[in-house]
């Protein structure tokens, strides 16, 4: 697995990233490009804002019991799985703007480094340790820029 605190891995994202143009489409799925850079900066905006509430006590003890497993583990993603009402993004999105702050988001991970997400709290999962952080989102991006065949 990448991880999201490697500066080479980090510059490896953002040339994939960088290869996504408009007119990029999915090798499976319904969103288009734009649609799924918004939908990456969703993971990113749980970790570094305070715009998503958490999950009241049963729903959070059901995402740690049997959704964590899948998304900071190893395994990677299925094709066309389910997605967090959350991370639907249906609306369009300006391409540019979502790029943009998704190679910033990138950026700023890399740059904080391991240490600062060490026992960091994820709206979901609660304390997540840094490999758990780097997975969620290196796997996740890994998963989309695949879709679209980068």
């Amino acid at each position: 697995m990448k991880s999201s605190f490697n500066q080479n891995h980090t510059n490896e994202a953002i040339a994939r990233i960088n290869q996504l143009s408009p007119s990029s489409t999915p090798q499976w799925g319904k969103m288009n490009v734009g649609q799924m850079l918004a939908h990456l900066n969703v993971a990113y905006d749980m970790a570094y804002t305070d715009k998503y509430p958490k999950p009241n006590f049963l729903v959070r003890w059901m995402l740690t019991r049997f959704v964590k497993p899948a998304v900071v583990g190893p395994k990677p993603y299925e094709k066309n799985g389910r997605t967090a009402p959350a991370f639907l993004v249906s609306a369009e999105q300006d391409f540019e703007k979502e790029k943009k702050k998704l190679i910033d988001y990138v950026q700023q991970t890399q740059s904080l480094g391991a240490d600062h997400f060490e026992q960091k709290e994820s709206n979901s999962f609660g304390k997540l340790t840094a490999a758990e952080w780097s997975t969620l989102f290196a796997k996740h991006l890994d998963h989309h820029l695949t879709q679209f065949g980068v």
